[in-house]
């Protein structure tokens, strides 16, 4: 943002802001192609990938998905681990049969089955899950194996937390506004052989190989969006790179974990092999006490707390921007609240 800041009214010495310049100009033009270069870099994505910078949030890929990847095929198997799996599940089923391999909701959405409860098809199109469901707070950590089956990912809230291994996916889509950047944006990193078969009457807008073909500039890009997400690509850079950033967010999660199991007062409801790094939902022993403990985290400038509305309590999002210093000030004004109110 202080680059940013810099910039506004003059990039790079061209006498303008990058909000004023032509997406099919020189200038901005070698801003977009360093934003890809920059992330193909940092995720290691192989060259038969197309890295596409879109419009429309992750909510636009879930209809977009089933019109690009059912290539005549009638069915699609999806995970049912959350509250943003369960919004694709249903966009889905407006295209074809949905086939839920694997359903937590009667957990409530805190585990996930064992690999011998899935109910895979053989026939699927493809596998959609969402690694990170912010909302309950569950996370995979490792990549579902679903054969040879196509596997696509949501990670919309998970994506440069850490280093993954592009070639296990065969689309992975990610609304920017956790780790990328501002809203506006949404990446989709898809392997080339996959596009070129829509389904019929699928507008050139929603086709992905419209935009392979056109560098994400079929139509006048979110601009502004892709530019910062640029400078987001190059302070991962310079952090380290998608290492560094997964040690820090593990240390971050597992301070705060940590504070949390420790205490009677204080209560996370996800099995441990699957808690969130990104999202730390937690409940108070007294539910009576969220109100008090809102108000005075916000007074240490501890902002944005609240639970979702579907699940209660508290909700710590520790996405890469988040300073482990900022987990440090949460996890000491839980335990004088503790001491407080315990």
């Amino acid at each position: 943002m202080k680059q940013a800041q810099l910039e506004m009214l003059d990039w790079h010495g061209s006498g303008m802001s990058v909000m004023e310049m032509s997406h099919r100009g020189p200038e901005y033009t070698s801003i977009a192609q360093k934003a890809e270069a920059d992330l193909r870099e940092l995720l290691a994505v192989p060259d038969d990938y197309a890295v596409l910078f879109l419009q429309g949030g992750a909510s636009l890929q879930f209809p977009m998905i089933p019109m690009n990847l059912l290539r005549g095929k009638t069915r699609a198997d999806y995970f049912n681990t959350g509250a943003w799996s369960a919004k694709a599940i249903a966009e889905a089923k407006r295209f074809c049969e949905v086939n839920v391999a694997v359903d937590s909701s009667d957990k409530h959405f805190t585990t996930v089955a064992d690999r011998a409860d899935w109910q895979l098809s053989d026939d699927a199109a493809y596998v959609h899950y969402t690694p990170n469901e912010t909302i309950h707070g569950l996370e995979f950590h490792d990549v579902p194996d679903v054969g040879d089956i196509p596997l696509v990912a949501d990670m919309s809230s998970t994506i440069l937390s850490r280093p993954i291994d592009v070639n296990q996916f065969d689309l992975i889509y990610a609304g920017a506004q956790k780790n990328i950047g501002p809203a506006g944006l949404c990446i989709v990193i898809i392997r080339k052989e996959l596009m070129g078969n829509v389904m019929p009457g699928t507008p050139k807008m929603l086709d992905y190989q419209t935009h392979a073909d056109n560098g994400s500039m079929f139509n006048t890009p979110a601009t502004y969006s892709w530019y910062l997400a640029g400078l987001v690509f190059e302070w991962i850079k310079q952090q380290g790179g998608l290492e560094a950033m997964a040690e820090i967010n593990k240390r971050k999660a597992d301070k705060l974990y940590q504070a949390i199991d420790s205490s009677p007062f204080y209560a996370n409801p996800v099995d441990p092999n699957y808690r969130s790094w990104m999202n730390v939902p937690f409940t108070l022993a007294d539910a009576s006490l969220e109100k008090t403990f809102l108000e005075q985290a916000a007074k240490q400038q501890l902002l944005t707390l609240k639970g979702h509305r579907d699940v209660g309590g508290m909700r710590a999002s520790i996405y890469n921007a988040m300073p482990e210093a900022g987990v440090d000030t949460l996890i000491a004004f839980m335990q004088e609240f503790e001491r407080q109110y315990g």
